[in-house]
């Protein structure tokens, strides 16, 4: 099995000090993106960091059905209660741990919505997974941590996974617990 490669990079004009106190990890739902918390656990113990999970729900346009006269129209607020039931699952499990941690459910584009939310809960941080795609996968599909990453006014870990990396991170997360 590789070994994972973390990458933090900054895009920013500020002169700020390395201690971090806020860390904003974006889930959305995938073991992928939940891969990051046990290495954000490890650290965030011992620096007393405050964690902010948030989860952005993607709007769906109207779909009308074929051969009729009726749309479908998604249902907001389920969707929304969803991604907040699915946050205070996650955060449940990291205040076992004993870390402080508080959630945020928004709806938007993610990118948008990513980096107004870290502004807004005072991150220092932004940690998040990304499938480190290339080539045409990546002009096919764009990349939401690339975007982050060159918005983002705070600094950005980003860590790049597989799919079978980001379980097995996961399932030794659990174990540990």
């Amino acid at each position: 099995m590789r070994r994972w490669r973390p990458l933090i990079a900054a895009r920013t004009a500020r002169r700020r000090s390395p201690v971090y106190k806020r860390v904003l990890i974006p889930l959305d739902g995938s073991p992928l993106a939940e891969a990051v918390i046990p290495f954000i656990l490890d650290i965030a113990g011992p620096l007393d960091l405050e964690v902010v999970l948030v989860r952005v729900v993607q709007p769906v346009p109207p779909d009308v059905l074929e051969g009729s006269r009726h749309v479908i129209l998604e249902d907001v607020p389920a969707r929304m209660a969803e991604a907040s039931d699915y946050l205070a699952r996650a955060a449940a499990r990291l205040e076992t741990r004993g870390i402080r941690v508080r959630t945020v459910a928004r709806r938007g584009e993610p990118v948008v919505e990513i980096v107004d939310a870290a502004r807004e809960v005072g991150s220092d941080l932004i940690a998040m997974t990304t499938h480190g795609r290339s080539g045409f996968g990546r002009l096919l599909f764009g990349s939401v941590a690339e975007a982050v990453l060159r918005q983002a006014e705070i600094p950005v870990f980003l860590m790049r996974l597989t799919e079978k990396q980001a379980g097995a991170a996961m399932a030794a997360s659990v174990a540990r617990a």
